[in-house]
C-alpha cells in the first residue's frame, strides 16, 4: 500500500477498506503529532490532539470531497484541534523550538556556553508563549512546517496578506522580547 496515492487510499477507505485508513495514519501520524506539539507545547497534549485528529478524520473521511488535498485537510483539522485544546484548557504554554538552539548546545560548548544557551532557549520559549494564538500558529506553520503563506491562509481560512502580517508581527515581537531581556 505504500506506493498508493492519498486519493487512492481515500477511495479504498470510502469503499470499506480499513487498511487504507491505517496507511494514511502511518503516513501522517508524525506530521500531525509535531504540528500539534508545536502549537500546544507538551507531549501528552500533542498525543491527545493527534488521537482526536485521527478519530475526526476516520469519522469524516467517508464524506471527504477532495476540494482540497488530504494533506491540507488533515493540517486544518490538526490546527483547529490544537487551538481548541488551548482554548478548552486555557493553556498558554509555549512552543518548543529546539532546532533554533541546537547549534548552541553542541558537545563542544563549555559549561558557561551551555548555561548561556539554556538561558537563551528559555527566553525564546517565553517570547513564543507571549504571542497571541493566531500569530503563534502562523509562526509554527511557516517556520517549522515551511508551509507557503498561501497554504497557511487556506488552512486558517484567512487572507495571504493577513498571514504575512501575522508572521512578521510574531517575528518582531520575538525579537523585541529577546532584546529587552538581555
Amino acid at each position: 500500500m505504500p506506493d498508493k496515492t492519498d486519493e487512492v487510499l481515500i477511495k479504498q477507505f470510502q469503499e470499506g477498506d480499513v487498511r487504507a485508513f491505517n496507511e494514511l495514519v502511518r503516513r501522517y501520524q508524525e506530521r500531525v503529532y509535531w504540528i500539534a506539539r508545536r502549537i500546544v507545547g507538551g507531549h501528552a497534549d500533542a498525543d491527545d490532539v493527534a488521537q482526536d485528529v485521527f478519530i475526526k478524520i476516520y469519522d469524516s473521511l467517508k464524506g471527504f470531497r477532495s476540494e482540497s488535498t488530504f494533506y491540507t485537510w488533515i493540517y486544518r483539522v490538526t490546527v483547529n484541534a490544537s487551538l481548541n485544546l488551548l482554548r478548552r484548557n486555557k493553556i498558554r504554554d509555549f512552543v518548543h523550538f529546539d532546532e533554533i538552539i541546537a547549534p548552541l548546545l553542541s558537545d563542544e560548548a563549555g559549561p558557561d556556553e551551555q548555561l548561556e544557551s539554556k538561558e537563551q532557549k528559555t527566553l525564546i520559549d517565553e517570547a513564543i508563549a507571549r504571542l497571541p494564538e493566531k500569530q503563534r500558529t502562523v509562526f509554527v506553520l511557516r517556520y517549522h512546517e515551511n508551509l507557503p503563506y498561501e497554504e497557511i491562509a487556506q488552512l486558517l481560512k484567512r487572507s495571504v496578506g493577513g498571514m504575512k502580517a501575522n508572521y512578521f508581527q510574531a517575528v518582531q515581537k520575538i525579537s523585541r522580547y529577546l532584546k529587552e531581556s538581555q
